[in-house]
């Protein structure tokens, strides 16, 4: 994950600022060896270097999220968050002298940064490589989302100077953009059961005749396009209008009614802003559909 965070700060940067080319924006530990790098080129170069990386533990919740795909019910723990701190200095290539200061260029690079980066926040992927197309590999959980981001925290890198006493005795300390990036962790899904469609139970008492039997159904509430709709009410009767059931549908537009006895039902749903739609079902229903559509 922390691979495309970097290719899509690297993007942000050269595209948003100017002046700024591939090799300019590098994310090697600014030590003796970069400051060898840079002096090797014609143009300031900015280091982006991540040093820290720690959970977010405000963002963290033990909520599940119920999806089904392939017949299965799929159980998802919602993702873990990660701050990746990274450190942005500016360099240039320049030696000072009675005509050059290249500090002054450095600040006037380090502040254009800043300013993108406080422009694009929260980092959008969509909007980052617009006009262009999205990195073919870039992983499903970035591809519709907002990343939080901070960019120059009142509070600052709390480590800094200990931080720049590992880089060397050649390095001194400078000014930095301190940005933090929020990425999701996937944790692992668990498969919950099929998705029900028509689940029978059979019951019987002592001295009865023969066993009856109860059902379990399940459908999903669909739009005109065919997408599912959370949260609609639906009221299933029997058909001379004795209430039956009354539910809402889920997150993902399912329904499931249980203590059903075989026979004829009507399903009335309503939905805000699209009306009431009434399917005439019987249960069970050899192809377990028990699905309402509002076309």
């Amino acid at each position: 994950m922390i691979e495309y965070i970097d290719r899509m700060l690297r993007h942000l940067l050269i595209s948003r600022v100017d002046q700024l080319a591939d090799a300019q924006v590098r994310f090697e530990p600014p030590d003796d060896n970069w400051r060898t790098f840079v002096s090797n080129l014609q143009h300031l170069a900015l280091n982006v270097y991540l040093v820290e990386l720690g959970e977010n533990r405000q963002l963290r919740t033990n909520e599940r999220s119920l999806s089904n795909g392939t017949g299965l019910v799929v159980s998802e723990l919602a993702p873990r968050r990660i701050d990746l701190h990274y450190l942005i200095t500016a360099w240039s290539p320049a030696a000072p002298n009675q005509a050059i200061e290249p500090t002054v260029d450095e600040h006037a690079l380090l502040y254009r940064a800043a300013a993108a980066l406080l422009a694009a926040e929260p980092l959008k992927p969509t909007e980052i490589y617009e006009p262009g197309s999205l990195p073919a590999d870039l992983p499903a959980l970035l591809l519709d989302t907002a990343l939080p981001t901070r960019v120059l925290p009142a509070d600052g890198f709390p480590k800094y100077g200990e931080f720049w006493g590992t880089m060397g005795g050649r390095q001194p300390w400078r000014p930095a953009v301190h940005l933090t990036v929020t990425v999701p962790v996937p944790l692992d899904t668990d498969e919950v059961g099929p998705l029900v469609t028509t689940q029978m139970t059979t019951v019987g008492q002592l001295g009865s005749a023969g066993p009856g039997a109860v059902f379990r159904i399940g459908g999903t509430v669909l739009d005109a396009a065919g997408a599912p709709i959370p949260r609609a009410w639906l009221r299933v009767e029997s058909m001379d209008g004795p209430l039956a059931h009354t539910t809402e549908t889920t997150a993902q537009g399912r329904y499931i009614v249980d203590r059903l006895t075989a026979g004829r039902y009507r399903c009335r749903v309503r939905v805000i802003g699209l009306g009431e739609r009434v399917r005439d079902m019987d249960v069970p229903r050899a192809d377990h559909d028990y699905d309402v559509t509002f076309d």
